[in-house]
């Protein structure tokens, strides 16, 4: 059996500058911006670089990965998915069973990814930020599976998880 690792980020803080502009179109302000460069140089310090990226096609997921990019050698491109937006966890499982690369990164929104990263797991940790999964937040999880259709929910033991507020210390 081979080990599957999924890096499940939820999208940085994102600016509320604009009250005409649609939900899908807010882009991160400042903070955001910060917290998802340091996302990237945590997960670049850990070796933990995805083979393929699952996004949602919201501008503020697409924008947190361009800031994690640049940290991780040999990023590749994401693969935007209307799909992701505003996702609940049974839509995020289907899209990922879609995935081929060992390591996936999957960029998504709340409240659909906390519940998706608590049902994934076999053991949730007791951590309330976890619950939670406020913006920025990464889990790193691992799946004794080889191929990302045979995952299911429950079977997921988890590597790591943290929030940008912890790496801004």
């Amino acid at each position: 059996m081979s080990n599957l690792r999924l890096i499940l980020t939820r999208h940085a803080k994102s600016s509320w500058d604009d009250p005409t502009m649609a939900d899908h179109d807010r882009p991160l302000n400042p903070r955001g911006i910060r917290a998802a460069g340091l996302v990237g140089g945590w997960l670049a310090s850990r070796g933990d670089v995805p083979g393929e990226v699952l996004c949602s096609d919201a501008t503020r997921t697409r924008e947190t990965w361009e800031r994690i990019a640049p940290h991780l050698p040999g990023a590749p491109e994401a693969t935007l998915k209307s799909a992701l937006y505003h996702a609940g966890p049974d839509v995020m499982l289907a899209v990922l069973r879609g995935a081929t690369a060992p390591v996936v990164m999957m960029l998504g929104h709340n409240p659909g990814i906390a519940e998706f990263a608590e049902r994934l797991l076999a053991r949730a940790p007791a951590d309330p930020e976890f619950r939670r999964f406020p913006s920025g937040a990464t889990m790193v999880a691992t799946f004794e599976a080889e191929r990302w259709q045979d995952v299911t929910l429950g079977t997921g033991a988890l590597l790591d998880f943290v929030a940008p507020r912890n790496l801004e210390a």
